[in-house]
């Protein structure tokens, strides 16, 4: 195994000086990534008395994050099979630097930067290798560093990244993440006319969304970031929240809701013995973290909540109204309260005005469901957190809103992604695919499908004939409170 590893340089002598953000050098990558950062709207940092800021200042890197994260019920995964092979033929059977190559730079933020990357002697499957030097970073930022590799380290959800391996170089921490070839949703929006979405697009990644938020704060992290330049998109076309530096966490206590509720007349099956309307119970699980409370202001101007930019203090429904403005954005192409400047921006949303929409917009597209996302959008920017949609029971709530209607939920993973102009889908290979419109399972292949058709039909002559399908004489009819067989 030791000759293996002589095969590949060691860490120490590796140079990632290139991705230090104060010695960025111009080239022509880097000017394409300037363009793209004074398009996107970076998030700020305002302390009034966070208590986050007490944790460990030191640039000792974090020894309770273990280097691989390993997931057990994706080990047929591409990835996972890499990584698994490269750490088989380690000596220590964990994951360095060394096993990697950096392909090019794919983006920049406030702590650090972001290559496209693969393993070594395999190009079949991609990663991204955020890298931050702490060196760079005040004692504020390096706690913020920290915090995201404790939360990575902890998600398992499809709309969310995964933690591959934390890897510690010198002054460098290094995160191995999944790489989305697709860009962010800002990036997308800019391509579209007049910066917006229709209206099932917006549907599907706002529910995509909502299921990653849900997730977050199950865990009692309430993530403060949202915005279009946050939601990645992935090879097949699904979304991935990222950058979580600005997360914290609170205690929740999940519970069961157990609601009862009468049936849609459209819903109910009637009983030929009995006229009595039929009521269901409904079991729902809550999770959400209503006791979580912060003092710091962040995350960015025209995302930020009234009661954050009050500075008195905010908790979970700051997500909620992120989700609203994210709404509003994908619809009309800009966000509610954007004024000429950040400070006026931060005045409109701290006013008591609310939100207001383009009469002939909404007007003209009622019958695509522009009123149902008007309406929840409307009870998500409410001023008063207290009466803000998705405060007391999360997610829950909101996908019980008429602007979620007919999406079933624990199938959203299988949902079709919508065709958008600009996004390159890599289609999958399963032959069953389920409508984010309609909700109906489809055949993917419309040849294969009129193929079924027609077997279907050639059974149905051949049994109908011996097994006389065409007639029924086997059910009953209550009729003059007598119950006789009808023929």
């Amino acid at each position: 195994m030791e000759e293996l590893d002589t095969l590949y340089p060691p860490d120490s002598d590796l140079d990632l000086s290139f991705t230090s953000c104060a010695s960025i050098t111009t080239t022509t990558t880097d000017r394409t990534l300037s363009a793209r950062s004074s398009l996107a709207r970076s998030s700020l940092t305002l302390s009034f008395n966070d208590r986050l800021s007490s944790t460990s200042t030191t640039n000792n890197p974090s020894t309770e994050i273990p280097n691989l994260h390993r997931r057990p019920h994706r080990k047929h995964d591409p990835n996972w099979s890499a990584i698994k092979a490269a750490t088989t033929l380690s000596s220590d059977g964990a994951l360095h630097l060394r096993h990697l190559k950096l392909h090019r730079l794919v983006g920049s933020g406030n702590l650090g930067r972001v290559f496209l990357c693969r393993l070594r002697d395999y190009d079949h499957a991609n990663f991204a290798l955020k890298v931050i030097d702490r060196d760079s970073l005040t004692a504020k930022k390096i706690s913020h560093v920290q915090t995201e590799a404790e939360i990575l380290s902890s998600l398992d959800h499809p709309f969310l990244p995964t933690l591959y391996a934390h890897l510690e170089v010198s002054h460098y921490t290094c995160l191995l993440i999944d790489f989305c070839p697709n860009g962010d949703l800002h990036s997308l929006l800019r391509k579209q006319p007049g910066n917006r979405l229709p209206v099932e697009s917006v549907r599907f990644y706002a529910a995509e969304v909502l299921i990653a938020l849900e997730y977050l704060h199950s865990l009692g992290i309430v993530y403060r970031d949202l915005k279009p330049e946050n939601i990645l998109i992935r090879e097949d076309g699904h979304i991935m929240l990222s950058d979580f530096d600005l997360c914290f966490k609170s205690d929740v206590s999940p519970k069961l809701d157990f609601t009862t509720r009468t049936l849609d007349r459209s819903k109910r099956r009637y009983s030929c013995f009995s006229d009595r309307l039929r009521e269901e119970t409904v079991t729902e699980f809550v999770a959400e973290p209503t006791g979580a409370f912060s003092r710091s202001c962040v995350g960015t101007h025209e995302y930020l909540a009234p009661e954050l930019i009050s500075g008195a203090g905010h908790g979970n429904g700051v997500d909620w109204w992120a989700f609203g403005v994210l709404l509003y954005e994908l619809l009309h192409g800009t966000t509610p309260f954007k004024g000429s400047s950040k400070e006026s921006t931060l005045r409109n949303i701290a006013s008591s005005k609310g939100v207001k929409f383009n009469v002939e917009e909404t007007q003209g597209n009622e019958h695509s469901g522009m009123g149902e996302a008007k309406d929840l959008i409307e009870r998500l920017l409410v001023k008063d957190p207290r009466r803000r949609l998705g405060c007391a029971r999360g997610a829950t709530d909101i996908k019980r809103h008429p602007f979620f209607a007919g999406i079933k939920w624990p199938l959203i993973r299988t949902y079709r992604p919508p065709e958008v102009r600009g996004l390159s889908i890599k289609r999958t290979k399963s032959k069953l695919h389920v409508s984010h419109v309609t909700g109906v399972t489809t055949s993917s292949s419309p040849r294969r499908k009129r193929c079924w058709w027609k077997r279907l039909g050639y059974l149905m002559r051949i049994k109908g004939s011996k097994y006389n399908l065409n007639s029924n004489h086997n059910y009953y009819c209550y009729t003059n409170q007598k119950v006789r067989k009808c023929a």
